[in-house]
């Protein structure tokens, strides 16, 4: 059967009152954005609580796909919506009878199938209510079509009846992503590297409808330009499900270097990720970002202790630290990495700025004021090479 409409369902915007439509506004947004790319003709409406999609000329799968990117959208359904008639009337339960027929033979060539249907009457005018419309139209399915049978505990179709402003008839719910539009949480600053962790925090955060920039900390010569363009490839990955992501790359090898001479090399990876996290909070503040993000998860690394943390964390002034994966095991953070499709990627054998200068046994539970003391040891250039990084920002906005 050849579909020319979708009813999209959403979950959590039904219970924002009387900001809902902000909402569904921001979805719909988010649902244009992504059938711009796509072939066809496409139109969007919302009415009573339902978003629906007409679409003409179209590539099915190329669309669901589409649309399995937009945070917010709980279910697509492949529909046929029957729109009342001259006189604003509904069929009557005969005529939606009919309907639910000849969208079951044009959905279903095998008929030795169980059924059930299931009916919810939005619309209180119309004569029969839920209950009583479900029994006619399933009594009407089964004169049509004998060799049919009920199941109202474990059908092998599940046929929903929507009695709206519409009538809308659909037996598949093709899972969306969930959360929420994006553009409805404000805006993060994702510390992004070549590693499997942080665009699964990315990805996670922008579920919750944040937007997201990026900023990754290059360290050429010791890093490579494959290295560089695997982060670029990641941050391509996140902006499939959020947009346009900007990110800033931060030549952070003068930095490192310096660390590396003036400091204890069992503390170079706490000191170095301070350093991180400060020129981290400057860039977001300058854009306007209300939160960092890390792809951090407790004892997974040295850098990741308890306490190591709470010494990278110091630095932040004024802004939360967002670290969605914290208490995942490894193989959790793996399989949302696998579904969003960057795991490929993330396991390029290109090495980023952090893992240049590993110590052999770095310290695993630094005490705040011995890494402040040393930390004393760069204040003659410290500054200044901060700044200087600041000041050669490299910006690559990404969209795909």
């Amino acid at each position: 059967m050849q579909y020319h409409a979708f009813v999209i369902k959403y979950a959590e915007i039904g219970i924002k009152g009387k900001n809902r439509y902000l909402f569904e506004e921001a979805l719909v947004k988010q649902m244009e954005r992504v059938l711009e790319k796509c072939e066809g003709k496409f139109s969007i409406f919302r009415v009573s609580g339902r978003i629906y999609l007409n679409a003409a000329g179209f590539d099915f799968d190329e669309t669901v796909a589409a649309l399995q990117t937009v945070f917010g959208i709980t279910g697509i359904c492949p529909a046929v919506c029957i729109e009342r008639d001259g006189d604003n009337k509904l069929p009557d339960i005969n005529g939606l009878s009919q309907e639910v027929i000849k969208f079951i033979d044009g959905v279903y060539p095998d008929k030795n199938k169980t059924f059930k249907i299931k009916c919810r009457r939005v619309d209180k005018t119309y004569p029969l209510d839920s209950m009583e419309a479900a029994a006619e139209i399933g009594a009407q399915v089964l004169d049509a079509y004998p060799e049919m049978k009920v199941d109202v505990r474990n059908p092998d179709i599940l046929i929903s009846v929507e009695i709206r402003e519409k009538v809308n008839i659909f037996s598949e719910i093709i899972p969306g992503p969930g959360g929420m539009p994006i553009g409805t949480s404000g805006k993060a600053m994702l510390l992004l590297s070549g590693g499997i962790d942080s665009p699964v925090a990315g990805y996670m955060i922008a579920k919750r409808g944040v937007e997201i920039e990026a900023v990754y900390f290059n360290a050429p010569p010791y890093t490579s330009e494959r290295a560089k363009q695997k982060v670029v490839d990641l941050a391509k990955v996140i902006a499939k499900y959020t947009g346009k992501v900007r990110l800033h790359v931060i030549n952070f090898t003068d930095i490192q270097m310096y660390i590396y001479k003036e400091c204890p090399h069992d503390e170079l990876t706490i000191i170095m990720r301070r350093y991180m996290m400060r020129i981290a909070d400057m860039i977001a503040a300058q854009n306007k970002c209300i939160g960092l993000i890390t792809g951090e998860s407790i004892g997974q690394v040295a850098s990741q202790t308890m306490e190591s943390l709470m010494a990278t964390n110091e630095v932040v002034q004024d802004m939360p630290v967002y670290r969605p994966v914290i208490a995942f095991d490894k193989q959790d953070i793996v399989d949302i990495s696998l579904k969003i499709g960057a795991y490929e990627t993330s396991i390029l054998p290109y090495e980023d700025c952090c893992t240049i200068f590993v110590a052999k046994h770095p310290v695993t539970k630094p005490r705040l004021e011995v890494i402040r003391a040393h930390e004393k040891r760069l204040v003659e250039k410290i500054d200044e090479l901060v700044q200087t990084a600041l000041d050669t920002d490299e910006i690559i906005e990404l969209e795909v």
